[in-house]
């Protein structure tokens, strides 16, 4: 596992500036990188790869504030409420599952999920806004559901889950893309939060503690690159961006597959 604090704050920057490039905190290309390029363990890696995510989701939220200002987000608050009602219940089981799982399936559980992001990613980033796909109890019911299923994702692979909320957001609730992109967020923090606090009763959660340099160093440069990211959102195309991202989550994904 590299020691230097530059490879860490580097990485972490590089992959934050791709997150902030298409509105995710990055996590997804984070975390093959943790267990290829580290080497730290599938569990170790997810729960280093939650901490990180953490921090970028807290600090997105204000970045993004001066164009989906509080009020907005705040308007939309049962939206929220109806896809938390899945979402926290799912991370608390996904969580527990991953805890339970043999390296060898935990690898395999990664990569397969990693590919289904990467389909979900360039068939539903140029999602627009429309009539939410359903109404009243059918869109409460399907929202729950939806939520479950991100949030079990979101606990095993440590990601914020906003390359499904987005697309869930966009298509069943009919929300803007740039505000799906502000509710997401609020959906994350806390069904991190919830897989976070699962996470803590298993052993691997130490490696915070031994790993804290590493964990700060990178939370830093994700941070700084999700930052840089945004700003470079109106410079770099999205038809040579996405396709580019989807093939590194493929690639990704065939290396967690592999590793022993």
């Amino acid at each position: 596992m590299p020691d230097s604090k530059i490879a860490a704050f580097g990485g972490g920057a590089i992959i934050g500036m791709l997150g902030g490039l298409i509105g995710l905190g990055g996590a997804e290309f984070r975390l093959p990188l943790l267990i290829g390029i580290f080497g730290f363990p599938g569990l170790e890696a997810v729960i280093l790869n939650k901490t990180m995510s953490l921090v970028v989701v807290a600090t997105a939220l204000p970045f993004r504030a001066s164009t989906v200002p509080w009020t907005l987000v705040a308007e939309h608050w049962p939206v929220v409420v109806n896809l938390l009602g899945g979402s926290l219940v799912g991370a608390w089981f996904g969580a527990g599952w991953a805890t339970k799982l043999k390296s060898a399936t935990l690898y395999r559980v990664i990569a397969v999920m990693l590919l289904v992001i990467a389909v979900i990613l360039g068939v539903g980033h140029e999602a627009t806004a429309s009539q939410p796909l359903v109404t009243g109890t059918a869109q409460v019911l399907l929202g729950v559901i939806t939520g479950f299923g991100i949030g079990v994702v979101a606990a095993l692979l440590g990601v914020a889950g906003g390359e499904l909320l987005i697309p869930t957001l966009v298509l069943l609730f009919g929300a803007d893309i740039k505000l799906a992109g502000s509710l997401s967020l609020v959906v994350s923090l806390p069904t991190m939060l919830v897989g976070f606090a699962r996470y803590s009763r298993d052993q691997s959660f130490s490696t915070i503690r031994r790993n804290l340099m590493f964990v700060l160093l990178m939370a830093v440069g994700s941070t700084v690159g999700t930052f840089i990211g945004g700003r470079l959102l109106g410079i770099v195309p999205s038809n040579i961006l996405i396709p580019l991202l989807v093939l590194i989550l493929i690639l990704s994904a065939i290396k967690v597959w592999r590793h022993k």
